[in-house]
């Protein structure tokens, strides 16, 4: 059976991820990056997908648990008949082998212990060869390796039962290599365990962050960082694949790519707290990854700005809880979305904004993505929500056209950099007057999902918030009520009309918080905000979406669009918002237009 997706807390290193059930079990791990076959799988199937556990011989989940300080070290803590005893997990950042860190601590009294450790590569479908050698177990299959070191004895099946007494501490570090290569060191446990604490204090430490809701922001921000892949500064969305929308269903993605809208809003966040390194790699990355034809710009790519993502399914798996199919890579990269031209537009603009060096390659790509939009901002798409049926003319997509040309116009003008700045002018006025006639509902007061429907879609919330209208707009707060009014229950908001069983779509709730804070509804703002506050599980993560009739957590985990979603509607909430965020803050923005 299945456990809730709430049940599991998050461990990474900045070039992977893994996933810590309640009960001690590493039941989602893919090494060595976040996008390779996992060695660990239970997650979608059951433990024969590959799982490490290591906690009570006895069983049962952990009496509490909670990150050490303001790091990604989890303690999980079980008290038994016996005495009590502590595991500390962690993945120390990353100098060059790839471990997996696991210190058992004795509290009081002698626990009986147990360790399982069942490795499965390629998605749990290779059963690897396993010996001891030196008296490590060591397990190997094709191009992957995995050693586990440790004082304990380890059975061929990587079994190991064992007594921890109070004061005792025993380490166990199972280091990945790649089969070919020579085996490297493992980590000194007790040495890394210091340095993984000192690194995530000295990172968290550079915050800004002066709200009111300290705790809740610092911790989003940690996992915005460990959702980071140091090597190229791509932000990926979510480190796991297939974890449904809807229990049973089939919207089952796979989310461990760097999409460039989740992207560009997470650099809100960390530009808005602190963090420039970080949004001058995203812009690196960027740039490098649209480097050729701006009409090729995708939805997402891999984290080394890989464009090929082609999707396939593991049918050996089940699913998390039977919701079929397992998928790995995502079809999406081949849609046109256009708004994810205007998003990227955005992000680049943030990033100049925030006071990083103008750089002429940034600049470059800036102008060839406003080729293409003035070429393509008519056409049909996909959406945000990258539909798979037949593309429309959606409202956001268009508001983000007009927002990345808009953004053009905003740099030619502040900062001096060459590029037709009447003609951008037009084609922003053009774009807004298209919109308003094509997109507006005037009998209901609302603006529409697409052109000629009478559908909403939470994005709509977003358009005072690009600076399309002001906050005051009698346009604005009618869309706001209407989304509320229809795609809203208890706070919770559902993307659009799509049908009994999908959750609530945790990101849209935060916009709905902004949407009435901007339109001076903050009391009201605050209460949706807390409420959001409160449906995180017991480490501080959210995942995609709420199923608020079941009261659980749905899709991939933890997403990053709703950890951004956290930190951006907290300092909107606190008055820290800048009138350069990507999102356009500034009352009456769309004034001069």
């Amino acid at each position: 059976m299945s456990r809730p997706i709430e049940d599991y807390a998050l461990l990474g290193d900045l070039h992977t991820a893994a996933l810590v059930s309640r009960e001690g079990s590493i039941d989602w791990l893919c090494l060595p990056r976040f996008d390779s076959p996992a060695c660990f799988a239970a997650l979608l199937h059951d433990d024969s997908a590959g799982a490490w556990r290591l906690g009570p011989a006895g069983g049962g989940p952990a009496t509490r648990r909670g990150y050490v300080g303001e790091s990604l070290i989890l303690a999980s803590e079980w008290e038994t008949a016996d005495g009590a005893v502590r595991v500390l997990d962690f993945l120390p950042p990353r100098e060059g082998a790839a471990d997996v860190v696991r210190i058992v601590e004795g509290v009081r009294g002698r626990v009986p212990m147990r360790t399982d450790l069942r490795p499965r590569f390629d998605y749990g479908s290779i059963r690897p060869w396993v010996r001891h050698v030196d008296g490590r177990f060591d397990a190997v299959a094709g191009p992957d390796a995995v050693r586990l070191t440790t004082p304990v004895p380890v059975s061929a099946e990587g079994v190991a039962e064992f007594t921890v007494a109070d004061g005792e501490r025993v380490p166990f570090v199972l280091t990945y290599h790649a089969s070919y290569r020579d085996r490297p060191d493992p980590a000194d446990a007790e040495k890394a365990l210091a340095h993984t604490g000192r690194f995530w204090a000295d990172w968290i430490g550079r915050c800004q962050y002066q709200g009111r809701w300290p705790a809740a922001v610092r911790r989003a921000l940690i996992t915005l960082k460990a959702l980071t892949y140091e090597p190229t500064g791509g932000i990926l969305a979510a480190p796991t694949t297939s974890l449904p929308e809807q229990l049973g269903g089939d919207r089952n993605w796979d989310y461990r790519y760097c999409w460039l809208r989740d992207a560009a809003f997470t650099l809100q966040a960390l530009v808005g707290t602190g963090y420039p390194g970080e949004a001058r790699a995203w812009r690196e990355w960027l740039v490098r990854a649209a480097a050729g034809d701006p009409a090729e710009l995708q939805v997402l790519y891999g984290l080394d700005g890989a464009r090929r993502v082609p999707e396939s399914t593991l049918d050996w798996l089940d699913g998390y809880a039977g919701s079929a199919p397992v998928r790995i890579g995502n079809a999406a990269a081949g849609q046109l979305q256009l708004d994810v031209w205007g998003e990227a537009l955005d992000g680049l603009h943030l990033v100049r904004e925030a006071g990083l060096p103008v750089t002429h390659p940034a600049w470059d790509l800036q102008r060839g993505l406003l080729d293409f939009l003035e070429g393509h901002w008519e056409e049909p798409d996909r959406s945000l929500w990258e539909v798979r049926g037949e593309p429309r003319h959606f409202v956001h997509s268009k508001v983000m056209a007009w927002a990345g040309v808009d953004r053009a116009v905003r740099t030619v003008e502040r900062h001096r950099l060459d590029g037709p700045v009447d003609r951008w002018r037009a084609l922003r006025d053009h774009i807004h007057t298209e919109v308003c006639r094509e997109g507006y509902d005037a009998q209901r007061n609302t603006f529409t999902q697409f052109y000629g429907s009478r559908g909403l879609d939470a994005a709509l919330l977003l358009i005072p918030r690009v600076g399309f209208l002001p906050w005051s707009d009698s346009r604005v707060r009618g869309t706001v009520d209407a989304v509320r009014k229809e795609l809203s229950q208890d706070g919770f908001v559902r993307r659009y009309d799509n049908g009994p069983g999908e959750g609530a779509f945790l990101p849209c709730s935060f916009w709905l918080a902004d949407a009435l804070h901007g339109t001076g509804r903050t009391r009201e703002a605050v209460e949706v905000f807390e409420r959001m506050l409160a449906v995180r599980n017991d480490v501080g993560l959210l995942s995609e979406e709420y199923d608020v009739a079941a009261g659980r957590q749905l899709g991939n985990m933890p997403q990053a669009f709703s950890m951004v979603g956290l930190v951006n509607t907290a300092r909107r909430l606190d008055g820290e918002e800048t009138a350069t965020s990507a999102t356009g803050t500034r009352q009456g923005l769309r004034g001069d237009v």
